[in-house]
Formats: C-alpha cells, structure tokens, sequence
C-alpha cells in the first residue's frame, strides 16, 4: 500500500491526511488567539508621575509561557498624567521702567543690580528716587492733611516697613471731619475710608519729614510724583536704557524680579486647566528635577514664535511657574528646561504594567492571572509604563503575568 501524502505547513497550523483505515485522530480544540503583549504601543509615549512597584515571584516560568515574563501584583493607587513642555529659566519677563517727573538723570544702576525697598533707583537732579512697593504708582501731590486715597497707604505701609513710627491709621468705615477749607466760600464734602485706603495724617506726615530728612532731601513732609518709583516688589536691572544727562522723564532701564522663575508658552485651550498652585516638576539641563508650582497664568494672548504668521498657529499664553529650592538653580542665570504639568489624576484605582496585557483577536485585552486563565480587562488611563484596569476577579494582590 502506498504511504499518505502529508500536507506541508502552512503559516497558521498544519494539516495531515490520516492514513486509511486508521481510527481519525480526536478532533483539536481551538484556543483564543493573542498578539502577547500588542500594546505596548503609542500609548507608551504618555508620560507620567507615577512609579510601579512589582516583584519577581521567584517560581520558574510555566513551559507554555514565553521567555522573559515574571508575575506582579495589581495594586490600587492614584495615577496621573503629565504634559511636558519646554520652558525658560531666568528672572521673568522684563519690564521697562519710566522717570515720574522732569528732571535731568544724573545716576543709574548698573544692569544686574538688586534694589529693595527704600534703596535708590536712580538719581534726579542729584536727588535719591528710592523704590517702594505697591500696585499703582503716586499719581498727585500729598500735601494735604485728611487725604484719603490708595496711594496716601503705600506711602503709610512703606514708611511703616522702613521702621518709621506713622501713628494710627483710621479704620476702613470711619467717616472724617473735613479738614478748614482755604477760604469761606470753599467747603470741603466729608471722606469714608475705604478698604485699601490710608490717610495722611499728622502722624504719618511727621514720618514723611523724618524719611526725607535721613534721605538728605528737603523734608518738606509732602511726596509728589516721581518722588519715589512703585513697583510690586524688589527688582533686577536687566538693562539701561537712558545715560546721565538724559531727560528723567523717558524710559530709563528695563527691570525684573529678583527670583528666578520659569515661563512657559502654553496653549490656550490646555491653559485652561492650569491654576496658581498647580504643583509641576521641573527638569533642569543636568537632568535632576525641582518641584515647583505655578505663580500665574498670563492673560494675553499672542501667537507663538514660528508659528503661521498668517495667524493659522494655535494662540498661546505665557504661564509663570515658582520654584520650591531657589539654591538648586543659584548658579544658573538662564537655561532651557522641560517643565511636567499634571494634566489628569484617576484616584485610588487598580494598576498593572502596560505589559501584562495581552490584545485579543477578537478586540479588547485580557490579562492572565498566574496559575489561572485569562480575564477580559477594560482599560483607562495609559501613564508611563502603567495601565488602570478593571475585570471580575480582580483586586490588589491578584498576580498577574506580565513581560520583563
């Protein structure tokens, strides 16, 4: 008799042609096709703060399981995803500074100098301009007892932080006397205190006289505009724009802030889930990171640099963000950066590895437990290497097989 003809193999599985007469062979069970482990994919360029903690459990692999795979533990635990983005370390964006009065400058700073409260700015005629702090500038005269404005408080929480003895101040409510008008025929209409407002009083214009006098200016007890430069804090020259000689009244230097900060160009649209506070990690060129958080999320809107001048490119705003350890950029005037923003957080659910999961022909993942069969999974949030899964049976502590 001849022998049979015995198929050759094809790519998926091979067919034999029984020999005749012989009893046919059991018929073979069809087992669920895998792609072992397909996802490790797009999703891995997701990054992340979160970490994973598995261990090998020590037991030799199975003889059906692939080289190279160990068993973790799911865990429940909270992940995140970041955006990271490219940012500047420096002192901020710069602002240019302008004498308040005429005059003629007859010193300047120079570029890279910190000047606090109290400290000269420059010179005017030969006459100290000093730097206060506060959010408006002086804006007229304060000569007159009974004054009552935002502008009479900087000048009362100035003097006051300099160590000068400024008396009471009325409280917000209080209503005041007007002070004798100039003349009969002039009244004066009675002042609320505001919130916010101070007044000049006897007091505090005593103050005044005694400043001017340690200042080596007339101590005439009144301060006009340009007497002093209001800024919201101390500054850093950043450069001089004017010489002596030049008219005061002209822009003179361009200023900064004294720490160093990191500004980020942002979209618009994922500018919207940032606020002051947000916690960020930033990674400086030496590749450590220092925590940070952000100090202000700008509101004007501009184009990118490099963007379609035409105006197709997507708007952007600048985000401010603060660090937790100055020291650990003391000796850095200006680098490039990567700043991780967090962009999502799903508290308190249960963890694999990216590579515990198997993608099934069919659509979907599984995962398999260790010394059991397969669990269909849904999955979340992808982050670093980290899948958030959920499927019946499973809970922290169930072993899984995952790649190692």
């Amino acid at each position: 008799m001849p022998l049979p003809r015995t198929v050759p193999p094809s790519d998926t599985e091979t067919q034999v042609i029984p020999v005749v007469g012989a009893e046919p062979p059991p018929p073979r069970r069809r087992l669920p096709r895998l792609v072992v482990p397909a996802v490790v994919l797009a999703v891995l360029a997701v990054t992340a703060g979160v970490a994973w903690s598995g261990r090998n459990s020590g037991r030799p692999p199975a003889v059906d399981e692939p080289a190279g795979v160990r068993s973790v533990a799911l865990v429940q635990q909270d992940m995140s995803m970041a955006q990271s983005l490219p940012g500047t370390l420096g002192y901020g964006a710069a602002r240019v500074l302008k004498g308040g009065r005429d005059g003629t400058v007859t010193w300047l700073p120079s570029p890279g100098a910190a000047v606090r409260r109290g400290k000269q700015l420059y010179r005017v005629d030969d006459r100290p301009v000093p730097l206060f702090y506060g959010g408006m500038p002086l804006y007229r005269p304060l000569r007159d007892l009974g004054t009552v404005g935002r502008d009479v408080r900087i000048v009362a929480d100035n003097l006051d932080a300099l160590g000068y003895e400024i008396g009471d101040q009325p409280r917000p409510g209080t209503r005041l006397v007007p002070s004798p008008a100039p003349s009969p025929a002039a009244s004066r209409p009675a002042v609320t205190v505001g919130r916010g407002e101070g007044v000049l009083t006897t007091g505090l214009r005593a103050a005044v006289k005694r400043w001017q006098n340690d200042l080596g200016v007339p101590a005439t007890g009144a301060v006009e505009p340009g007497d002093v430069a209001v800024l919201v804090g101390a500054v850093r020259v950043d450069s001089v724009a004017a010489q002596p000689g030049d008219s005061a009244n002209s822009p003179l230097m361009s200023v900064t802030q004294t720490a160093k900060v990191v500004t980020v160009q942002m979209d618009v649209g994922d500018a919207a889930s940032v606020e002051p506070g947000d916690a960020v990690d930033v990674r400086l060129p030496d590749e450590s990171a220092v925590g940070g958080k952000v100090a202000a999320v700008g509101q004007a809107v501009q184009a990118a640099a490099g963007d379609d001048p035409t105006g197709g490119g997507p708007a952007k705003v600048t985000v401010t963000v603060t660090m937790d350890k100055s020291a650990a950029v003391a000796k850095i005037s200006f680098a490039d950066v990567q700043v991780d923003f967090v962009a999502e957080t799903h508290e308190d659910v249960l963890v694999a590895p990216v590579g515990a999961l198997l993608a099934l022909a069919e659509g979907g993942y599984a995962v398999q437990v260790e010394g059991g069969g397969l669990v269909a999974v849904e999955t979340g949030m992808f982050a670093k290497g980290l899948v958030e899964i959920s499927g019946d049976g499973l809970a922290p502590g169930t072993r899984v097989v995952t790649t190692s």
